[in-house]
């Protein structure tokens, strides 16, 4: 059963290139969305995290992978993911300083969680969270440090949820093309 579905995601695919081009609509160098499926492993209950950052109509960088610790709910599911998204955007700021291409202000990390947005803007809400390492406190201080800003986006507009969630075919196929991925046979 899995198997045919990958022959036929495969074979479904097969014309599908990313298009790169500027974005007008979007005044950043690159945006960054990150998101998590709380408990999606049937097997382990561990959560599926991810992020895409983009870079102008086309997606420049992605993960999805398996978190490696057990979240104990879908914030610290989404904010490990966060984490992980936060990490790309500092590597891309630091590639962006070496080409020499300037980056004023802070890099948007989109998620559509609310406490998540709260949790790395504000230190205080760190309490809830106990049980996670320390390392993960590593998003607030780059917010601090004003080289991120998370910010709110609406689940139906959450691109990340192509690599962590199953959707419907129409849902696959809108942010296909938000990430700038089509078919040449008109996707």
């Amino acid at each position: 059963m899995v198997v045919t579905h990958l022959l036929r995601y495969i074979k479904g695919t097969l014309d599908y290139s990313i298009t790169y081009s500027p974005d007008p609509a979007q005044p950043e160098t690159f945006i960054t969305f990150s998101d998590a499926d709380h408990g999606g492993c049937k097997d382990t209950g561990r959560s599926t995290g991810g992020y895409v950052v983009k870079m102008g109509t086309g997606a420049v960088s992605w993960s999805s992978k398996l978190q490696n610790v057990i979240a104990l709910s879908t914030t610290e599911a989404e904010y490990m993911a966060a984490v992980q998204a936060g990490k790309e955007i500092k590597w891309m700021r630091n590639l962006m300083h070496e080409f020499g291409i300037p980056l004023p202000g802070a890099s948007s990390l989109l998620i559509d969680n609310q406490s998540v947005i709260s949790v790395a803007k504000n230190p205080e809400h760190h309490g809830r969270m106990k049980q996670l390492d320390l390392c993960y406190y590593w998003l607030r201080d780059a917010v601090q440090e004003q080289a991120i800003t998370p910010s709110f986006i609406p689940t139906t507009q959450q691109a990340t949820d192509l690599l962590t969630k199953l959707l419907t075919t129409p849902k696959v196929r809108e942010f296909c093309q938000m990430l700038g991925l089509g078919g040449s046979g008109g996707s």
